[in-house]
């Protein structure tokens, strides 16, 4: 057990953990950033770690890698003063202060908390998907569109989500095949007319993606899909494969005592970052399933780490 405690402990190391990280560290409050360490917890770099090429993120003319995007993050939060600890958060108690924190088997005390465990991408789960991730597969049209512009596209699933990727690409597409394993979708009545309004958005209801090809290739050259009403399987030609049907945000640890949303999000109070308990703030990804860019969870992260900076003096003035 340390001791010591902390005036801010940050679990999760994404662009908003790290954002946190750096605010925090400057307004001297000597934070300890809990950064994640396996693909089973928390993946240190958030979900960046696996974009290849990051072209919206202001300030690089160039594209950057997701991981060296990460990497630069990480070693200003270091240079700035933040102690990073490679561990996944085991649980925490949030019912008293100091708030306790177990890594690893070691138990860390904070007077605040800011929660930025993020959210992951829901995939369909096949093996040749899980190859071609960043080889043409995608789970955000947004980040990854653009480097599919003038190249027919698959898009999968059935919410708003779709429907928006869909529109997005559509826009950038000569062609986009929106698959949908039900008969109808669960979107709003006026985002599927949007969609289906489009002359460049093909829809196939009551179809699945069985299997995406070709890895051998390192590339997206096929899909192939199944009609799940008369069982036929066949091919169609495409060069990308965004899978839209969802993201769980990684709110297990708080479950029971920090409020959530129905969808599983954590509820902050709006227009900041507070959670109900006070001192306990969540940034980025695991508190926003609308926007989901690196740049919103950057933003979001500095407002967490002003906000604890002002709790603690108005709270803990020593």
């Amino acid at each position: 057990m340390s001791e010591k405690i902390r005036n801010v402990i940050i679990i999760g190391s994404g662009p908003a953990g790290l954002t946190a990280c750096i605010y925090a560290a400057r307004a001297n409050l000597s934070p300890l950033c809990i950064e994640g360490f396996s693909a089973g917890g928390l993946i240190p770099g958030g979900q960046l770690m696996f974009t290849t090429e990051v072209e919206n993120y202001p300030g690089f003319v160039e594209p950057i890698t997701g991981p060296e995007l990460m990497a630069r993050f990480r070693g200003q939060a270091e240079r700035q003063g933040t102690e990073l600890v490679t561990a996944d958060v085991d649980k925490v108690d949030l019912s008293a202060r100091p708030f306790k924190v177990w890594a690893d088997g070691q138990l860390y005390l904070a007077k605040t908390i800011i929660v930025s465990t993020g959210a992951r991408a829901n995939y369909i789960g096949l093996e040749n998907e899980e190859k071609l991730k960043n080889r043409g597969v995608s789970a955000c049209a947004v980040c990854d569109g653009p480097l599919f512009k003038g190249r027919n596209v698959v898009v999968v699933g059935g919410g708003d989500t779709a429907m928006e990727e869909a529109t997005y690409l559509a826009g950038l597409c000569p062609s986009v095949t929106l698959v949908h394993r039900r008969d109808e979708f669960r979107a709003s009545k006026v985002m599927v007319d949007r969609a289906r309004n489009n002359p460049r958005i093909t829809m196939k209801l009551s179809h699945a993606v069985v299997d995406v090809l070709d890895a051998s290739l390192g590339k997206v050259t096929t899909v192939m899909l199944k009609d799940l009403k008369s069982g036929e399987v066949y091919a169609q030609a495409c060069e990308g494969l965004f899978v839209a049907i969802g993201h769980t945000p990684l709110t297990e640890l708080f479950r029971g005592q920090l409020d959530v949303h129905e969808n599983g999000y954590l509820k902050v109070k709006p227009g900041t970052t507070s959670t109900n308990v006070p001192g306990v703030f969540a940034a980025g990804d695991v508190s926003d399933w609308v926007y989901r860019q690196a740049v919103t969870a950057a933003g979001t992260g500095c407002m967490a780490a002003l906000e604890a900076e002002r709790w603690l003096a108005a709270n803990d003035p020593h």
